[in-house]
């Protein structure tokens, strides 16, 4: 998809420069499909990000060029467990 690569980079420079913002993960499967999450610190940073100019130049390119359909969804984070192996797992033969 020409332009999606360069324009989604631009797109999360430019979003770490907002005010509000706290951070992103994306994944994306070997059939295109893909999932970015944005982390915001309030709804009205969320708003602010969502009228920025040149975001709103990149969503009109993506309905108009690179997607058939896509979602949105905001969603308040309550609380968030992580875990990490810190050694290999035991062979268990």
């Amino acid at each position: 998809m020409e332009g999606y690569d360069d324009t989604s980079l631009k797109m999360v420079e430019l979003a770490q420069q907002q005010p509000g913002y706290l951070g992103y993960e994306s994944a994306r499967g070997d059939d295109g499909l893909g999932i970015t999450i944005s982390y915001w610190e309030s709804e009205e940073a969320i708003a602010n990000w969502k009228r920025h100019a040149e975001h709103r130049v990149a969503q009109q390119r993506g309905m108009a060029t690179w997607y058939s359909e896509f979602v949105t969804r905001v969603a308040k984070v309550e609380r968030q467990r992580t875990f990490t192996r810190s050694a290999p797992p035991p062979n268990t033969r």
